[in-house]
């Protein structure tokens, strides 16, 4: 076997690259038991004792571990995965992991902005369904959803209880329809004072904004989106196949 070469640059890069193949590991479940020593993971990786704490000082200040004299590196947090990849609610995501409930903060019609009702294919002034709810798993608030549906499927979820349902099952329920794709783009945004206050994060903490477009199987769409996760508590992840030319 060749030969190991070592990182080379400047240490704040080898860190980073340290630290990121560190996150993986421990998003995978790796160190049940806590992280190897400092010299083991300097060995591991080739790279100095001083690298490997700056990489562990990465992680530590972005909440994932905690370090302490005597009591070694362990684990703080590990994020859920969300897959963007499969069309599915977050209580269809998270079954195996706890329960989803969801606070309902406002649902009700309501004139749809010119854009929305672009989007979901609506007259300019025709109203829409809106639903703002908080998400929690447990007694940890995951998302806050924000949620525009097209009226006549809307109007009759608001019948159905929302504190323990995912819309996705009500509108295929509600419509007798499956639903077919959905667009979608993913951003990071920081928390405003309101979304920092009702998901429990700092001010300015990094949120994950999910816009989705979702469709019924025949192509109508429906469900328009705009979520805040915590960028903290999800990692989203998904299997993707290239394309042919």
């Amino acid at each position: 076997m060749a030969e190991a070469i070592p990182i080379r640059g400047p240490r704040a890069d080898r860190a980073r690259r340290v630290a990121d193949v560190l996150r993986q590991q421990i998003h995978a479940g790796a160190y049940p038991d806590g992280l190897p020593p400092d010299s083991d993971l300097s060995a591991e990786f080739t790279v100095s004792r001083n690298t490997i704490r700056e990489a562990l000082g990465i992680l530590k200040h972005e909440g994932l571990i905690d370090r302490g004299p005597k009591v070694g590196t362990h684990v703080a947090q590990r994020k859920y995965d969300h897959r963007i990849d499969s069309l599915l609610g977050l209580k269809e995501t998270f079954k195996h992991i706890g329960e989803v409930r969801n606070e309902v903060r406002a649902a009700m019609p309501v004139v749809a902005p010119p854009a929305v009702a672009a989007r979901l294919r609506l007259q300019p002034g025709e109203q829409a369904v809106f639903i703002e709810r908080l998400r929690y798993l447990g007694d940890l608030p995951l998302s806050l959803d924000l949620t525009y549906l097209a009226p006549d499927i809307g109007t009759r979820i608001l019948d159905h209880p929302l504190e323990t349902n995912d819309l996705f099952a009500l509108i295929e329920q509600v419509s007798g329809h499956r639903l077919g794709e959905a667009s979608l783009a993913l951003e990071a945004i920081p928390a405003d004072v309101h979304s920092a206050a009702t998901l429990q994060v700092p001010d300015g903490a990094s949120l994950l904004m999910l816009e989705r477009l979702t469709s019924l199987d025949d192509g109508r769409p429906v469900d328009l989106e705009y979520i805040r996760m915590r960028g903290d508590r999800i990692t989203m992840r998904g299997h993707l196949i290239r394309s042919k030319p």
